[in-house]
């Protein structure tokens, strides 16, 4: 990793800086020597921002920074909670307000992408979108028997690929400074975290990869009515553009708009959240970038119509389970049972003392009970959670950072359409049930066909594991007959072979159980 990295981190912490972002930050939250840290760094804020403390400029900060911040900037937009309504409200423009690159090179983008077939594409609107990565124009495609249909084309932003490869690097630089300097930093695994960034970016910059997320996530939706997603034209699709029919409908965002047209916004928060909830836990397929300029509702069926695929998440059925538990034994109150799940999956190491884990998760759960979402304070909540992973040696799980992310892109979507959501009670039908389900013959005849198909593979393994022991043996007793010593002895061949026997067993029984 070169120096530039390291160059375009202090750039961009110098940046946020100076545009007063660190004063985001409650310092009351912190330990001392991050507490003087953060002071110092807050030396560099502009003047006015000291002086009223309004952060006015951070969304254009963001964009100068890059893609990858623009992506953080986008998760603050729904969380007025955390950040503040007039600081959400600036980085609202982040979502598909971003400056657009020069309509004069699509030209020659979609002939090199489409070849020939960029003629079948006419009358293409300006952006009627642009985000961190690509712009959407609006066009008429003609089809092969003559007729016309409204598309929308995405289309890669150019030298985006270079871009998002520099930020990367940069975070790879911090975290590996994080886990240098800040040995506690290590348990949240932070270079374990911008790996699977840097693996989800490289698969929104390929549009082929999100056309077929569109067609798996279609068909996850066979039997959800209350959601849908464009169809994708296949024959207009590469890697750097993607075209879709085109969806009408009121952006999730403009309120005013939904109550005109008579849509019930409590329903509609309502399905929002559920969906996701369905999506994570029934199918573990799910769209992980629910940001409002990605969601429109159909202004007559009320049916959330969901866009930009690029980023997907998906989790297997052993976490799919843990999550429908936790939120499960949340909803019931039974702190214990979290508790126990956590150690169970080895989120928290066993030798942690379950009763205490109860008592401390006990402090999260409890002010949640009986109260709205606007009286909810997630910022507390963060940082009760945070202390609680501290207290406990949580672990971070990298294949959880898109499920974790996305939980609070919905709720903050569905916040935002009613404030006064209460999102446990939406989630308790969908969520009791589906535990019931899992916890009855049905779920326990899919657990033991799991187990089934694990014992199988394991088996498979066997001969070449058998293979692998004979051929250590085998160097192992020419080594021995050279340097044999006189004495009694047992021979190093029956050792070795006792200690691959018990390797062996110790492997069948991790997988297998």
């Amino acid at each position: 990793m070169g120096l530039m990295a390291y160059f375009r981190l202090i750039r961009a912490g110098f940046v946020l800086a100076r545009e007063g972002a660190f004063s985001l930050v409650d310092a009351k939250e912190l330990p001392p020597p991050a507490r003087l840290g953060l002071g110092i760094v807050r030396l560099f804020e502009r003047r006015d921002v000291k002086k009223t403390g309004r952060v006015a400029r951070l969304q254009q900060a963001l964009v100068r920074l890059g893609p990858t911040y623009v992506k953080f900037g986008q998760t603050l937009a729904t969380r007025p909670d955390i950040v503040g309504p007039d600081i959400a409200e600036d980085l609202s423009g982040l979502q598909d307000a971003l400056p657009p690159f020069d309509q004069g090179l699509l030209p020659d983008i979609l002939r090199d992408a489409l070849g020939g077939r960029a003629d079948d594409l006419l009358e293409i609107s300006g952006p009627v979108a642009a985000a961190s990565i690509a712009q959407v124009h609006q066009a008429r495609l003609r089809r092969a028997d003559g007729g016309i249909d409204i598309v929308a084309v995405k289309i890669l932003r150019p030298g985006i690929e270079d871009r998002f490869g520099a930020d990367i690097e940069s975070y790879y630089a911090g975290a590996r400074l994080a886990e240098a300097l800040m040995p506690k930093l290590r348990r949240l695994k932070p270079l374990a975290v911008v790996e699977t960034l840097d693996r989800s970016a490289k698969l929104e910059l390929d549009l082929r990869f999100e056309a077929a997320a569109i067609s798996e996530y279609a068909e996850s939706l066979t039997e959800d009515q209350n959601f849908s997603c464009p169809d994708v034209r296949w024959n207009h699709t590469s890697k750097r553009v993607l075209t879709t029919n085109w969806l009408e409908g009121i952006s999730v965002r403009d309120l005013e708009a939904l109550d005109k047209a008579g849509i019930d916004r409590k329903a509609l928060a309502s399905r929002i959240l559920l969906g996701f909830l369905k999506q994570a836990i029934g199918t573990g397929f799910f769209h992980a970038d629910m940001h409002p300029g990605n969601m429109f509702v159909d202004g007559t069926s009320g049916r959330v119509l969901m866009v930009d695929f690029g980023i997907m998440g998906r989790i297997s059925m052993r976490e799919r389970r843990f999550l429908a538990e936790v939120l499960y034994g949340f909803i019931t109150r039974n702190y214990l049972r979290i508790a126990q799940l956590h150690i169970d999956i080895g989120y928290v190491p066993a030798t942690e003392n379950v009763d205490d884990f109860a008592s401390a998760l006990r402090t999260v759960g409890e002010p949640m009970h009986g109260r709205s979402a606007r009286d909810i304070s997630m910022a507390k909540v963060l940082g009760q959670l945070f202390t609680i992973t501290e207290l406990f040696n949580m672990q971070t799980r990298p294949e959880l950072i898109m499920l974790q992310k996305n939980m609070v892109l919905a709720e903050g979507v569905a916040r935002m359409v009613d404030p006064d959501l209460d999102i446990w009670e939406v989630a308790r039908p969908f969520v009791s049930e589906w535990v019931r389900e899992q916890a009855g013959p049905r779920g326990k005849l899919a657990e033991l066909r799991e187990h089934g198909e694990r014992v199988i593979s394991t088996m498979g393994k066997i001969p070449d594991l058998v293979d692998k022991a004979e051929n250590v043996l085998s160097a192992h007793e020419e080594e021995f007959a050279r340097h044999r010593r006189s004495g009694p002895s047992l021979p190093l061949s029956w050792t070795l072979g006792i200690a691959m026997i018990a390797a062996l067993a110790g492997f069948l029984f991790a997988r297998i159980f």
